[in-house]
C-alpha cells in the first residue's frame, strides 16, 4: 500500500533527529544522509498502521543500518590514505542534533567523534543513544536486541574509552571566535613563541587529506613541534595557493561546536580548523581539508551570514 501524505509527514518530523543519530554513528553527512533515506525506503515498504510507536521503529531501522555500515566503514579505514577524521558541520546545521546539554554537546563534538572511532559498532551506538539522545536502557535494548544489563555494561565501557583525561572546556561562539582570532594573530606573526605559548605540552595536529590534498600522515605532537607547523601553514606561498586555487578567506567559526578556522575559496570551503580547548591551552588541532568532506560545510557557509573574513591566507 503507498504511503499517505500523513504517513510521509510522520516520518519527516523525525527526519531532524534521525540525521543527527546517524552523523553521530558514522562521522559522515553524506553517508547519514544515506543512511536516513534507506530507512525512508523501509517505513514505505512497511506495513505502517501496524507500528504503534514509529520513532522507536525508525531508530531501531536506522540503527541497524548503521552498524552494517560501520562494520563495513572499518574495513575501508584500514586503507584510507593518510589519518581518517570525521566531516565537520559548521554552526547552525540541523544535522547537528540536539544540544540542550553538555552531554548531548560533548557528544557531537569533533574531538569526541575523533575518539569514537575507537569504539566497536555496538558501544558507539549505545554511547550514542544514550548520551546524546537519553534514551533509556530498556530501549536501546530493544533496538539493539540485547538485554538492558548489557546495554548498561556496554555504555559504561564505551565512556570509558571515549575518556581521554582531559577535560574539554565549553565555550559559547563568542568566545570561540575570540579564541580563533587569539590563535590566528600568533599563527600568522612568524615566531613559534607566541604559538607555544597558547598551546598544552602535548598538543597535537591532525590533517585529513583523503589522498586528494598533502596531509602529514603522522600526527604532528608537542608545543614546539605543533606550533613550527603551524607557522609554516599559514606562511605565504605560491605553492599553497596554486594547490587550492587561489588565496583564502580566513574566516573565525564554531565547528561542532568547537571553535574553528575556516578557510574559503571562491565560495568553496577548502579546509576547516578544528580547535579543542582545555583549561590548560589549546590540546589538539583537527584538520579536514578532504574536498569530499567539505561540500556540506560549502553548503552551510553559502547559506550563512559569514560576515567579512578576517583575512587572505597564504
Amino acid at each position: 500500500m503507498p504511503l499517505t501524505a500523513n504517513d510521509v509527514d510522520r516520518f519527516e518530523a523525525f527526519r531532524h533527529r534521525l540525521e543527527a543519530i546517524a552523523y553521530r554513528l558514522l562521522g559522515s553527512a553524506g553517508e547519514a544522509e544515506d543512511a536516513v533515506q534507506e530507512t525512508f525506503l523501509r517505513w514505505q515498504a512497511a506495513d505502517v498502521d501496524r507500528i504503534e510507536v514509529p520513532e522507536a521503529w525508525l531508530t531501531k531501522v536506522l540503527t541497524n543500518l548503521c552498524l552494517n555500515q560501520l562494520t563495513s566503514a572499518r574495513a575501508r579505514r584500514e586503507t584510507y590514505v593518510g589519518q581518517w577524521l570525521p566531516e565537520p558541520l559548521l554552526a547552525g546545521d540541523p544535522m547537528l542534533g540536539p544540544a540542550d546539554t553538555a552531554e548531548q554537546r560533548e557528544s557531537v563534538s569533533y574531538a569526541v567523534l575523533t575518539l569514537m572511532e575507537r569504539l566497536s559498532p555496538s558501544e558507539r551506538a549505545v554511547y550514542v543513544l544514550r548520551e546524546a539522545f537519553d534514551y533509556p536502557h530498556r530501549e536501546i535494548a530493544e533496538i539493539l536486541d540485547i538485554t538492558e544489563a548489557a546495554s548498561q555494561q556496554i555504555f559504561h565501557r564505551a565512556k570509558k574509552h571515549v575518556a581521554d583525561g582531559k577535560a574539554r572546556t565549553e565555550i559559547d561562539e563568542a568566545a570561540a571566535r575570540r579564541i580563533v582570532e587569539e590563535f590566528l594573530a600568533a599563527a600568522t606573526t612568524g615566531q613559534t613563541e607566541p604559538l607555544v605559548r597558547l598551546l598544552t605540552e602535548d598538543a597535537i595536529s591532525i590533517g585529513d587529506g583523503g589522498g586528494k590534498v598533502p596531509a602529514r600522515a603522522k600526527a604532528f605532537e608537542g608545543a614546539l613541534a605543533v606550533a613550527k607547523f603551524l607557522r609554516g601553514l599559514f606562511k605565504p606561498g605560491e605553492a599553497k595557493r596554486a594547490m587550492v586555487g587561489g588565496a583564502p578567506e580566513v574566516y573565525a567559526w564554531t565547528a561542532n561546536g568547537d571553535p574553528a578556522v575556516v578557510a574559503v575559496v571562491s565560495g568553496r570551503v577548502v579546509g576547516v580548523m578544528c580547535l579543542e580547548v582545555t583549561a590548560e591551552g589549546i590540546a589538539a588541532f583537527r584538520n579536514q581539508v578532504n574536498p569530499d568532506k567539505l561540500e556540506r560545510a560549502t553548503e552551510r557557509f553559502a547559506a550563512s551570514d559569514h560576515g567579512e573574513p578576517l583575512f587572505k591566507a597564504f
